[in-house]
């Protein structure tokens, strides 16, 4: 990527004081373009000790997990809770434009480094605070894993088979969703701050970002009153119990596809008719469906069940892939239930240059990992920095705050740095 275009955040400058609850965030910020200071304890943050590992060494150098959520940042050591650390801090704090973090609610306000305190030395900083249900609601204090968001939020209840019990999402993503929601929230801020000239705190509750990603569960609610159930490969409708198969087998995996109502309905199941009827797959029922008038919504279980029985068939004689494909070329609304392979083996994300090799030269290797999380023709996002090592960034930084090579040595026996 050319340095001839400037990033989005170029002029910004962030202080990271998140663990794995925020690291996300401040990395869309550096992807962005901002400068991102990851402070760790002396030592190393303990996060490093996340797996999966390069070639399986567990080594706080070597967390793959690391390499990825803080890669495009610079890294530094402080011990805030020692007050030569707090002080370095503080000056820090001076030359920057937010600081992003995610301490229990109240610690940062007992170490003496809260918003209150810092906007007396930076009136236009901005601190966002990611916490499992954010800082003025009953549940403050209390903790919460990934599972535990997932479950409160909604998401869990709606994942698994109705005679079971709900199932996890995938890796732990609350976290995830809230870090998304922390960098769009600094954004936000940071323009509120070019039209007043004021600081703020981000207030972002996990908790919270979850429920905003149980997509129509809410005003399913809202509008019918209707508690959208768990149902597995299903969905239901609105005014019937009939459930409608929405995820389905092939031959090497599975596929997403919904026998659709309405024009776009109506014009993707006749594409698909057709071309289970070039294979011979199509029989009467199916070919004289009247699809301008088929309603997913108040069809009935005997109707749904026939839909399945004749499309599950032809499914099962495909790939993922010839799916895929078939359904481009014939503009039919389907797409591929993906696992990491095909997610690293896509074309499309190929297509947009989303995985990169990132270099090592400590591990004599390169990474793949993900590139760009979004495309601007104007501001690009762009690949600068690997993940840091533990207090790389040490001289760089301290320097620039007028702290000599002879401090930085006093500092580090003091366990400031």
């Amino acid at each position: 990527m050319s340095d001839s275009k400037s990033r989005a955040l170029d002029s910004y400058r962030f202080l990271d004081l998140t663990d794995d609850k925020g690291f996300l965030c401040s990395k869309m910020l550096a992807d962005l373009g901002a400068e991102v200071i990851k402070v760790e304890q002396p030592g190393g943050d303990p996060s490093r000790n996340i797996g999966p590992f390069y070639h399986d060494i567990v080594h706080p150098e070597k967390s793959l997990y690391w390499f990825v959520y803080n890669a495009n940042k610079k890294g530094i050591t402080i011990n805030i809770k020692t007050s030569d650390g707090k002080q370095i801090f503080e000056r820090l704090v001076g030359t920057s434009d937010g600081i992003i973090e995610s301490f229990p609610v109240g610690y940062m306000d007992e170490i003496g480094l809260g918003y209150s305190a810092l906007s007396l030395l930076n009136p236009g900083i901005i601190m966002t605070s990611v916490t499992p249900f954010g800082q003025v609601v009953p549940y403050k204090n209390y903790k919460a894993s990934s599972l535990v968001g997932l479950a409160l939020g909604g998401g869990v209840y709606l994942t698994g088979d109705d005679d079971r019990a709900p199932l996890y999402i995938s890796v732990p993503q609350a976290y995830l969703l809230a870090s998304e929601q922390a960098a769009a929230g600094t954004m936000i801020a940071l323009y509120h701050r070019e039209l007043s000239g004021e600081g703020q705190q981000v207030d972002v509750s996990m908790y919270e970002s979850v429920i905003l990603t149980t997509l129509n569960a809410i005003p399913l609610w809202e509008l019918y009153h209707l508690i959208l159930p768990r149902v597995g490969p299903y969905r239901v409708g609105l005014s019937t119990t009939a459930k409608q198969r929405q995820t389905w087998q092939c031959k090497d995996g599975y596929v997403t596809f919904i026998v659709l109502g309405g024009v776009a309905g109506a014009s993707t199941s006749r594409a698909l008719v057709e071309w289970m009827d070039s294979e011979g797959m199509a029989n009467d029922f199916l070919k004289q469906m009247d699809w301008d008038a088929f309603d997913m919504v108040t069809a009935t279980q005997e109707v749904h069940n026939r839909l399945e029985e004749h499309v599950g068939k032809f499914f099962l004689r495909h790939t993922k892939a010839e799916l895929y494909e078939g359904a481009i070329k014939r503009r039919i609304m389907l797409y591929p239930v993906s696992d990491i392979k095909d997610i690293a083996e896509d074309l499309q994300l190929k297509s947009r240059d989303f995985w990169i090799k990132i270099e090592y030269s400590e591990l004599a290797d390169f990474i793949i990992s993900p590139g760009a999380f979004v495309k601007a023709s104007e501001t690009p996002c762009r690949m600068r920095y690997r993940a840091p090592l533990i207090g790389e960034h040490n001289e760089e930084i301290f320097q620039e705050l007028g702290i000599s090579k002879s401090d930085m040595i006093m500092l580090k026996q003091a366990g400031a740095i």
